[in-house]
């Protein structure tokens, strides 16, 4: 699985928390780690980097890919 990295505009709990209901509808195939004060979020997977984006946007957070890790 490759690891890929996330800048997203989180300022609060209620911002990772909207990220973690998002990506945890994903399932076990996705595994994420999210750094609130660097503002991102590292998703190990094999699914396409425009799904995860496309995925992470319905949190309704600003997101920027950074490349994989």
């Amino acid at each position: 699985m490759t690891k890929h990295e996330f800048a997203v505009e989180m300022i609060c709990e209620g911002c990772s928390g909207a990220v973690n209901r998002v990506l945890s509808k994903l399932g076990e195939e996705v595994k994420f780690e999210i750094d609130l004060p660097k503002k991102l979020v590292l998703i190990e997977s094999d699914k396409d980097v425009e799904f995860l984006m496309t995925t992470l946007k319905k949190c309704g957070k600003e997101v920027k890919y950074n490349g994989p890790k």
